[in-house]
């Protein structure tokens, strides 16, 4: 990051709502205590689908990776009075920690998280979603999307996280780098697929918000 960069994200941060103070907690607590603690959502990424989140009014959303709950607590802060978020979360050693979160932050009624593999689960899941995060296996993003754009309502949307990648998107990228690989391959498929339109937004590692037409 050039000192340029780094001055515009700390005017972005200083100029925007300040962070929940149970997302604060959590953040440093994820920080602390567990593996690849960049994984989780920080307040600008959180606010946006927060905001997105409140803009849908969303009966039913979908999670693929639930990590340390952050993500899960801001997109469920917008659901509709009667509504429920479905976060799936493959690392089972890791529950524990987001449903301590989801009880602190309020929102523990509103969400049910599953473990296993969401390209296992999903189809079995007796609701139509009108917003979907993916955040898992960036090996699996192309089998996640397949797998649950027929759960989402027409009009609904998908948000896709992490599709530039530290930026290796642009890059020459060398056949050993899947994860690069198939982040390409789901942009490239989102952007061909006429069944969507979609967006793609520079923040943190990148969004594809992606419109089921």
């Amino acid at each position: 990051m050039t000192d340029k960069s780094v001055q515009i994200d700390n005017y972005i941060t200083s100029h925007s709502t300040i962070e929940d103070p149970v997302l604060v907690k959590l953040y440093r607590e994820t920080y602390l205590k567990v593996l690849n603690p960049r994984m989780v959502s920080g307040s600008l990424q959180g606010k946006l689908l927060e905001f997105i989140s409140c803009m849908i009014r969303p009966e039913y959303i979908l999670e693929i990776g639930t990590f340390t709950g952050y993500s899960a607590i801001c997109l469920a802060k917008g659901l509709s009075e009667t509504g429920k978020l479905i976060t799936i979360e493959i690392n089972d050693e890791l529950i524990h920690f987001p449903i301590k979160y989801f009880k602190e932050a309020g929102v523990d009624l509103k969400i049910e998280l599953l473990v296993g593999n969401a390209i296992d689960i999903v189809p079995t899941l007796p609701y139509m979603f009108d917003l979907i995060f993916i955040d898992g296996d960036k090996k699996e993003y192309i089998s996640y999307y397949n797998t649950v754009l027929n759960k989402l309502s027409n009009g609904g949307f998908i948000i896709a996280d992490n599709v530039l990648w530290n930026g290796k998107v642009v890059d020459t990228v060398k056949p050993s780098d899947q994860e690069t690989l198939i982040i390409k391959e789901f942009n490239d498929m989102i952007h061909n697929d006429p069944r969507v339109e979609n967006i793609i937004l520079p923040v943190r590692d990148g969004i594809n918000l992606i419109r089921k037409i």
